[in-house]
C-alpha cells in the first residue's frame, strides 16, 4: 500500500475526541482507520441500495427461477 502525505485543517474538538478514543494510534493511523470507516459505509450502502431491487417484485410472485417464498417455507420446514 502506497502512503500520501496529507496536511490538512480538521475540527480541532473532533480530532481531541478521536485521540482519547484510539490513545494507542498515532494520528496517520487515526485517519486510516477514519477513512476506510467512511469506505466501508460507502460500500455498506451501495450493497443495500442493490437489494433494492428485491423490492421491485413480490417474494411470492414466480420468476424464472421459481416462487422464493415458497422455497423459503419449504427450507424452513426441513
Amino acid at each position: 500500500m502506497s502512503r500520501v502525505r496529507v496536511s490538512t485543517t480538521v475540527d480541532g474538538d473532533l480530532l481531541q475526541s478521536a485521540r482519547r478514543l484510539r490513545k494507542d494510534v498515532n494520528d496517520a493511523n487515526l485517519l486510516d482507520e477514519a477513512l476506510g470507516a467512511l469506505v466501508a459505509i460507502h460500500r455498506a450502502g451501495e450493497i443495500d441500495a442493490a437489494y433494492g431491487a428485491y423490492d421491485d417484485s413480490p417474494i411470492d410472485e414466480a420468476d424464472e427461477w421459481g416462487n422464493l417464498n415458497a422455497f423459503r417455507v419449504r427450507a424452513a420446514s426441513s
